[in-house]
């Protein structure tokens, strides 16, 4: 009887030991023991809706780009062009371009989209049609072609950030 006793205490005590260990719960590992329904979602699911359409970190979703940026770009026939650039947060800019020495001022909004790899933004305006590539708090204007300006003046290029 005492033996037996000894027994159910140890396979009782046994059970408790076993019932007491926490569970490692994954993603994939749900406890349906109080839900009536358990909907299983991917990891992935989540970060693909956050992420935009370029993988890792792009200027697009890595760099605080918004804001305004100014320049005196190379002009053929006046001293340069004093620009100055806001882009926004929900795509859209203003741009104003004044030239130096000549009482000439240019103005003009719209909006801008970024490429594919997410690293430049095309201005589409009114008469303002320029891509920059997007840097950490600057802007590097680009040529006819898209290209990175090269050449003795290609600091000129370069829109810092106010």
């Amino acid at each position: 009887m005492v033996n037996r006793k000894i027994f159910i205490l140890g396979i009782t005590s046994a059970a408790f030991l076993i019932s007491c260990n926490p569970k490692e719960k994954t993603p994939e590992t749900i406890d349906t023991s109080t839900d009536s329904v358990t909907v299983q979602t991917s990891p992935s699911d989540s970060i693909a809706k956050a992420t935009p359409s370029a993988l890792g970190d792009t200027s697009e979703n890595a760099l605080d780009w918004p804001g305004t940026y100014e320049a005196v770009v190379p002009c053929a026939d006046c001293p340069g062009i004093k620009t100055s650039l806001t882009i926004n947060n929900d795509k859209t800019f203003s741009i104003t371009e004044e030239y130096i020495d000549r009482n000439s001022k240019n103005q003009d909004q719209g909006t801008f989209e970024w490429d594919a790899a997410g690293s430049v933004i095309a201005l589409k305006g009114k008469s303002a049609n320029y891509k920059y590539k997007v840097g950490e708090n600057i802007l590097i204007q680009m040529n006819m072609d898209g290209k990175e300006i090269t050449g003795p003046n290609k600091d000129l290029y370069v829109f810092k950030k106010k």
